[in-house]
């Protein structure tokens, strides 16, 4: 009788452990945490050239722009392990030199973005897809051979694309990277100057 009994209670404790619920470790980390705070540092790649007209005594130059920084602030909420909404801001930079004569130019633009994300929640490694819209707060600095010129605008919107992957560290704190594509055109004076191009980022990001 007593063997039995200390049976039915091993059995007991063995199909409790079968049906209780999944812990906190094997859960999504999004299950466990629906907030996040993300810093995002890399590089800026235009993809576009623009022409500027006046420029260097009444000419029309074409410029190149180059690689520059890129980094962000975001905060976001899962409303679902798979589906998540961003908000961020930050800055980014480029220069651009005429294809001849001297003079060069610098961008600096301050993206104020809201990003939807679709996750797929893989253990540690989450793979997700992204697209957004942004205000861009632009500045422009001409520097040739008449003296230096600054130009801003107000606002320009525009729209984002892309990819990415988080490492889940555990569940309050993950590592990732992220590229994304910008369609954006500022313009200054007239002469518009197309922000379009990749901005990817190494991410660290923390779960509350």
């Amino acid at each position: 009788m007593k063997k039995t009994s200390i049976l039915f209670l091993l059995l007991a404790v063995v199909l409790f452990g079968i049906t209780s619920p999944v812990s906190a470790e094997e859960k999504p980390a999004s299950e466990t945490a629906s907030n996040y705070v993300l810093l995002k540092g890399g590089m800026y790649s235009p993809s576009m050239t623009f022409d500027l007209n006046n420029f260097n005594g009444g000419t029309t130059s074409h410029f190149d722009s180059k690689t520059g920084f890129a980094g962000e602030v975001a905060i976001g909420h899962y409303f679902l392990p798979m589906l998540a909404v961003e908000l961020a801001g930050g800055y980014f930079e480029s220069k651009g030199s005429p294809a001849a004569g001297p003079g060069d130019t610098k961008l600096r633009v301050i993206p104020m973005i809201a990003t939807g994300k679709v996750l797929l929640p893989l253990g540690i490694f989450e793979p997700y897809g992204l697209a957004g819209i942004g205000a861009y707060f632009t500045n422009m600095e001409v520097s040739n051979n008449t003296g230096s010129v600054r130009g801003s605008t107000e606002v320009t919107y525009g729209f984002h694309a892309g990819a990415g992957f988080n490492i889940n560290l555990h569940n309050h704190m993950f590592l990732g990277l992220e590229g994304k594509y910008l369609w954006a055109e500022p313009s200054f004076g007239g002469q518009h100057v197309q922000l379009d191009g990749f901005i990817t980022t190494a991410d660290i990001g923390f779960r509350f």
